[in-house]
């Protein structure tokens, strides 16, 4: 008595083209019989998406910029992935918070001898050295 072959199902596919049957190791089934038949993208390593938001923000928003380009630039180092982007996002992001924290300090200084020189003069208009204040 011999016994019939198993009826064919999903999880053992008939082999075709020459391919090795089911049980045969490294096999894999075609990517039609995988679920939607369409082939995924391949994933970008993480940090990739937040090294160019970092970049971005880095020219509006230059702290924020900075933070989020090394945290992406941390990231893409341990995923062992290209830190191009994320480097690029820190040295923009750096040199524009620099400029704006000395601009803020001759802003303040500048307002500073405004305001002191007009302690100093009381109130009215007054010409000193070619610069006119005016206190009041």
């Amino acid at each position: 008595m011999t016994i019939p072959p198993p009826p064919e199902s999903p999880q053992n596919p008939p082999a075709w083209n020459g391919a090795p049957a089911s049980d045969a190791p490294g096999y894999a089934p075609p990517p039609a019989q995988q679920g939607s038949g369409y082939a995924q993208p391949p994933a970008s390593p993480p940090g990739r998406v937040l090294s160019i938001v970092g970049l971005v923000l880095a020219f509006v928003a230059a702290p924020i910029g900075l933070i989020l380009s090394i945290v992406a630039a941390v990231q893409l180092g341990k995923a062992g992935a290209s830190k191009g982007l994320a480097i690029a996002g820190i040295i923009v992001g750096a040199v524009i918070t620099l400029l704006w924290i000395i601009g803020i300090i001759v802003f303040v200084t500048v307002i500073g001898g405004v305001v002191g020189m007009c302690a100093e003069l009381g109130p009215g208009v007054w010409e000193v050295d070619g610069v006119t204040y005016t206190c009041g």
